[in-house]
């Protein structure tokens, strides 16, 4: 008779060891109790199994989704970089073609490393976007309270908007700079204070080399406008000053036969793109009258052109008798000591 109350208090002793989340055996602790046999295991189930599993899903998840984003621009920014050309621009691919054979080439390159550009900035946002919202998922996992945190965020954010805008305003001035593809590396550029070869395209900096080699660091968003001397082709412009007594129509014909006979030659044919024009009077000044001839050549050859024709004009000119006219320096000095 003595030995039924201990064995009744030894399982009373074994009943009140077990945790309460037994008696629901839909739980996760229920599970773990029936499997283990471990008490421990079994009430602090939530934390040691449920939570890193629900950590390492969210961190799975963010890791696939952040593939396929990356996968789906890289797909986007190749098919921009090998497909077809846009059809606004096969006229004049047509044209480069015809007048210069590796100048469709050149295209292929710049969309090719605008693509590029455009791929890693997207990659770039995609992860951070991504891997921000993981993070975010992870702490409150965790079970850190995220009021606090986001409201510090958003309070640094508007600080740095303040303290950082003109940061903030070069980086999106650079993305659009890349997107509309307005200059690129090799291009001859002229930005206001500053003209010469781009070397670098950066979001926030664009470097260049004025002719002097004097290297220059525009910041992107101070840049208003952009004149490239690169994009599509040049118009070389001539304006030849000739005295005022000279044969205005023989000049203007001289200066046309000079034109045609360098733009017949094979030498130039794939420079020149169009039939040069003998425009006529330009400007009636003082010093003379300026006869303008024009003539359309590739980017890359518009100031070897230029040069050439000049040449070609002035030693026209002496042959035809044409005159320049006289220089007045030397007139305005002489004027200026008879004064004293």
């Amino acid at each position: 008779m003595t030995d039924a109350p201990s064995v009744v208090a030894a399982d009373g002793g074994l009943a009140g060891a077990m945790p309460d989340c037994v008696s629901d055996p839909a739980t996760l602790c229920a599970r773990v109790y029936e499997l283990s046999g471990v008490d421990w295991l079994a009430t602090h189930a939530d934390a040691l199994i449920a939570t890193p599993a629900r950590i390492l899903l969210v961190l799975v998840l963010a890791a696939v989704v952040r593939a396929l984003l990356h996968r789906g621009i890289r797909r986007l920014t190749d098919r921009t970089a090998t497909g077809s050309m846009p059809t606004i621009l096969r006229p004049w691919r047509n044209r480069v073609r015809a007048a210069d054979p590796d100048g469709v080439e050149t295209i292929a390159q710049r969309r090719t490393q605008r693509a590029e550009a455009i791929g890693s900035v997207l990659r770039s946002v995609a992860s951070f976007v991504v891997m921000g919202i993981a993070v975010v998922l992870v702490l409150g996992e965790l079970g850190v309270n995220l009021a606090p945190i986001i409201a510090s965020a958003g309070v640094v954010g508007v600080a740095l908007g303040f303290g950082a805008q003109n940061l903030v305003k070069d980086f999106i001035a650079g993305i659009g700079i890349i997107l509309e593809d307005q200059y690129g590396v090799g291009d001859v550029v002229d930005l206001g204070e500053a003209s010469g070869t781009v070397e670098a395209v950066g979001l926030r900096i664009t470097r260049l080399r004025d002719v002097n080699g004097v290297v220059w660091y525009a910041r992107n968003g101070e840049i208003l406008r952009v004149g490239n001397k690169s994009q599509g082709y040049a118009q070389v412009v001539i304006d030849m000053p000739v005295a005022h007594d000279t044969d205005l129509e023989r000049c203007r014909t001289v200066m046309q036969e000079v034109a045609d006979a360098m733009y017949a030659e094979e030498e130039w044919a794939a420079v020149l793109l169009a039939e040069p024009e003998s425009l006529g009077v330009e400007q009636i000044l003082s010093e003379g009258v300026f006869m303008r001839v024009q003539v359309r050549s590739t980017n890359a050859d518009q100031w070897r052109v230029g040069r050439e024709l000049r040449l070609r004009l002035k030693e026209r000119f002496v042959v035809e008798g044409i005159r320049t006219p006289p220089p007045l320096i030397g007139a305005t000095a002489a004027g200026a000591a008879g004064a004293r």
